[in-house]
């Protein structure tokens, strides 16, 4: 068992609570993000004691993280909104870098990439401009609610696993979220197993396709990766307040974010080649 990837799975799951921020992202500052996809596609292979090796410790993370930190988070962005929101948008900008690197941006991209790129930051973008349907907070499962559910999971999952897309903010578009968020908070366990479910089966199924788009369109994947990260900006951001101290704090924030990020990618990058010479 990989058992460090409890902390990286941790760090995934307080991302997959928030409107806006991506597991995808986190894992790819991580360094495991083609090995999650890889994982997860290959559960039913023959090497599938291999990839559940690698996936159980990072599923205990993420489990861990959705139920101890939705109260914390739930008190932050209640609390202290803005701050909280420029430390995710800190996070986010600072993947950018690293995704331009990785796919060598400047050097290889084409029209049809910038395209691709300019289109997935549309699409994304334009989340900021929808609002959550009102719908009422589930608390009793019925055959009706538990199919919404579990189609709610599934539809949010295929969104989790890429980078820019976040499986909260389509759960707050479809009108899931607070239902999920209360469900996390109070333990209610038919309702976490039953977006659980969907979550589970969207994983399986979306990692596969993009899988296979890693594999065939790089570098038109990676274009349209960047601009789902870049659209995902403006679902975070929050704008600027009337007070100069929770402006100025916010500021502080997202610096942190930004370091944050570097961080976590350099201590990876050392990592990587500290087991290369090895």
């Amino acid at each position: 068992m990989e058992w460090k990837n409890i902390f990286r799975g941790m760090l995934m799951g307080i991302s997959d609570v928030i409107p806006g921020v991506s597991g995808g992202t986190i894992a790819f500052i991580l360094g495991i993000y083609d090995r999650l996809i890889e994982a997860i596609s290959g559960i039913f292979s023959r090497d599938w004691l291999k990839h559940l090796k690698f996936l159980i410790p990072l599923g205990i993370g993420i489990v861990g993280a959705l139920l101890i930190f939705s109260h914390l988070l739930d008190y932050l962005l209640h609390t202290y909104p803005q701050p909280t929101m420029f430390l995710f948008l800190g996070l986010i900008i600072g993947v950018l870098p690293l995704l331009a690197k990785e796919s060598n941006m400047l050097q290889t991209f084409k029209a049809q990439h910038y395209f691709a790129l300019l289109l997935s930051l549309v699409l994304v973008g334009s989340m900021a401009f929808l609002q959550e349907s009102t719908r009422p907070v589930i608390e009793t499962l019925t055959v009706g609610s538990a199919i919404s559910l579990f189609f709610a999971g599934w539809i949010a999952s295929m969104t989790m696993l890429l980078p820019g897309i976040s499986g909260s903010m389509v759960l707050l578009i479809l009108g899931f979220y607070t239902t999920a968020i209360a469900a996390l908070k109070d333990i209610n366990i038919p309702i976490i197993l039953t977006i659980g479910a969907g979550v589970a089966v969207g994983f399986i199924i979306s990692s596969k396709l993009i899988k296979y788009v890693l594999e065939h369109f790089p570098k038109i994947t990676f274009a349209a990766i960047i601009g789902l990260v870049m659209g995902s900006t403006l679902i975070v951001f929050p704008g600027f307040s009337q007070s100069m101290l929770a402006n100025v704090i916010s500021i502080i924030t997202f610096i942190i974010g930004l370091i944050v990020v570097q961080f976590i990618a350099r201590t990876n990058e050392k990592m990587v080649a500290k087991r290369e010479t090895e």
